[in-house]
């Protein structure tokens, strides 16, 4: 059993650090095995000492994000967590200096820094790379950032405009059974893209920008016929595309686009299953081809509760 003291310098943080009624620490606890007893600004740690050091790691970054004024909620406090088993993050999440992370994404309402291990590389493909394919689970935050990273780039001009789009319906996007007109008959399938702009954007852009084509949310069928030029196009729920869908949509790549491909290649709802799903198709033909980059999510970097990515591994997993 080992023991480990730490001071913070900036007592009027200290509430925020150790959340209401000191969650965080108690999240701490939970996940890594230490007792933690805090008195004014010192915090003393007791435990083993890998652990103690990953709550050490945990507790700095936590407080280098409230002095960048970062929002720390539940679930943030869980991915550091998860995030200091990497060591491969240091210098990206775990800066001792407090300076600002390597890899983020500005928008209107905040600013998002990687929660996972494989969101690194993610968020740095979006910054850079043309086309990505963005595979693995729910809650690992493949569109979430995907639509931060096009409202960033629409919000500073580096695009003209937002095609955020899926199949509107998973078995072959038949709507005519649904009551209202077109926007009423999609807006539930979309309802995960609405909620990422509202994240981003304040609620009157986001209205603004729709209502003049600048930010466009349509189901898959409708991107037929068209060239996506200074455009950032989200393809969300792939897994549920065809291959010829998915051939459609690929082409529709125009100049100074950028397209970001998002699905779960275990969770195909087509007929046919995953033998008949254009995600898949397209990774297998397209994976290594130049301009187009393929990022990978596992259970481990779920971003909801650690109970998802049990869950997730409990379905997906070698017993599965």
């Amino acid at each position: 059993m080992s023991r480990l003291e730490i001071t913070f310098d900036r007592p009027h943080l200290i509430n925020t650090v150790f959340g209401e009624f000191d969650r965080n620490l108690v999240a701490i606890e939970n996940r890594l095995g230490v007792y933690i007893s805090a008195r004014g600004n010192r915090v003393q740690i007791e435990g083993e000492a890998s652990a103690i050091a990953r709550a050490r790691d945990v507790l700095n970054d936590i407080y280098s994000r409230v002095m960048r004024n970062e929002e720390i909620d539940p679930e943030a406090v869980q991915a550091i967590i998860s995030m200091s088993a990497e060591p491969t993050l240091d210098g990206i999440v775990r800066k001792d200096d407090g300076g600002a992370p390597e890899v983020m994404i500005r928008t209107r309402k905040k600013t998002l820094v990687p929660r996972s291990a494989t969101q690194v590389p993610y968020m740095q493909a979006l910054a850079r790379d043309e086309i990505i394919f963005a595979l693995g689970p729910a809650g690992t935050g493949k569109t979430y950032l995907a639509v931060a990273q096009a409202v960033a780039m629409l919000i500073t001009g580096a695009v003209d405009r937002l095609i955020l789009s899926r199949p509107a319906v998973e078995a072959g996007e038949r709507l005519g059974f649904l009551p209202g007109d077109m926007k009423e008959k999609v807006d539930p399938y979309l309802r995960p893209i609405y909620d990422a702009l509202h994240d981003t954007l304040p609620v009157e852009q986001v209205e603004r920008r729709i209502a003049s084509g600048e930010i466009e949310i349509a189901p898959l069928a409708f991107m037929r016929g068209r060239t996506l030029s200074n455009a950032f196009i989200i393809l969300d729920e792939a897994q549920n595309t065809t291959p010829a869908q998915m051939k459609m949509f690929l082409t529709r790549f125009g100049m100074d686009s950028r397209m970001v491909i998002c699905g779960d290649p275990n969770q195909v709802d087509i007929p046919g299953g995953a033998t008949y799903s254009g995600l898949n198709d397209a990774v297998q033909r397209l994976e290594g081809v130049e301009g187009i980059t393929t990022i990978r999510f596992n259970s481990s970097d779920v971003v909801r509760h650690p109970l998802v990515g049990r869950i997730v591994d409990a379905y997906e997993g070698p017993n599965a």
